[in-house]
């Protein structure tokens, strides 16, 4: 059945989502790179469950691999926490 798939595809959109918004909200740097990193793991099964696999292997390569590392890589060069105010 089709439904499947839909329910599916929807429930990891929407956490997502969620991760997003944790990411957008997070004070420390760290931890929003690594909801970042969430995020994009879901939305690459999401695209894994509605059969892309080319979108899948490059939302990994990039949203796990790249965009961590050099986030990462400039959060080291200046302050883990985000000022208040």
């Amino acid at each position: 059945m089709i439904i499947y798939p839909l329910l599916l595809t929807a429930y990891l959109f929407t956490i997502s989502l969620v991760f997003t918004i944790l990411a957008i909200k997070e004070k420390d740097l760290i931890k929003a790179v690594i909801y970042s990193a969430v995020q994009s793991v879901a939305y690459a099964i999401a695209f894994g469950v509605l059969l892309a696999p080319d979108i899948l292997l490059v939302y990994l390569a990039v949203g796990l691999g790249i965009y961590p590392v050099i986030i990462l890589y400039a959060i080291s060069r200046t302050r883990r926490f985000e000022k208040h105010g």
